[in-house]
């Protein structure tokens, strides 16, 4: 099974094999043409997800290509993994490649159904490996799409989960540890630092040790912990460039950042 994008890679060898074909390079005997066969894809996203049967009946919603018989045919949903909080399933399609094709530039919607191997309850149903659906506050019998934040995102305000929450926000590397947060309730402020240098182990050897210290200031949006400012001076200055209102007695005293090694 591939992705859908990998089908621009078999489109674009026949052309190349045609334009061989009319610069006089292809050899006698040899096919101008690839048969056009059938492959299976993924499809583009996942858009719906709906339970009946008892919860154990899945009904998935799919964008794929065309709306030509050869664009997409037969898409089908199967279950590959369980667990006691989550199901994987698997959608895909299969659309006709090779030369001639269609004209497959636009798109549709098909529904993939599943039975599960039981219902699906409070677990989380995760399509695709990137989709991730709930039956947790959702409208029934219709599937709550999760965000990024995941399927029951702390609320936002003063707490540790919270500000974990805030720190997946950010375009930092992966091991980014957070140093003390200040915050009210509305708005938030609190250093990061990323390790910097060699993978190695910390001080092992020079420049194992490095770091990089960033301050982020945030505001509470519906959405979560929204950043606002990043910055290494001290005080205000970063944020009050951006938010002239986030609040002084947040950051007035903060001290500058510098690069540890």
């Amino acid at each position: 099974m591939q992705s859908w994008r990998s089908l621009a890679g078999v489109l674009l060898s026949a052309v190349a094999v045609l334009l061989l074909s009319a610069c006089g390079t292809q050899r006698a005997g040899a096919p101008t043409t690839e048969a056009p066969h059938w492959q299976t894809f993924a499809p583009f996203r996942v858009t719906a997800a709906r339970l009946s049967g008892g919860g154990r009946a899945l009904s998935v919603d799919a964008e794929v290509p065309g709306k030509g018989k050869t664009c997409a045919r037969r898409p089908q949903a199967a279950v590959t993994s369980t667990s006691e909080r989550n199901v994987w399933v698997q959608v895909t399609f299969s659309t006709l490649t090779g030369d001639p094709h269609a004209d497959c530039s636009k798109t549709a919607t098909v529904t993939a159904k599943v039975r599960l191997p039981s219902a699906l309850g409070h677990r989380e149903l995760v399509v695709d490996h990137d989709t991730t659906f709930t039956a947790d506050d959702a409208g029934l019998p219709g599937l709550r799409l999760c965000g990024d934040r995941g399927c029951h995102p702390a609320p936002t305000g003063c707490t540790p989960a919270s500000y974990d929450q805030a720190v997946a926000a950010l375009d930092v590397p992966t091991h980014t540890s957070r140093g003390e947060e200040h915050c009210d309730g509305k708005w938030l402020v609190f250093d990061v630092s990323s390790r910097m240098g060699p993978a190695c182990a910390e001080g092992r050897a020079p420049g194992c040790g490095a770091s990089l210290g960033d301050r982020w200031f945030f505001r509470a949006e519906k959405s979560g912990w929204v950043p606002l400012a990043r910055g290494t001076k001290a005080g205000c200055a970063d944020v009050h460039r951006v938010e002239p209102v986030f609040p002084a007695t947040l950051c007035a005293d903060l001290p500058a950042l510098q690069s540890s090694n």
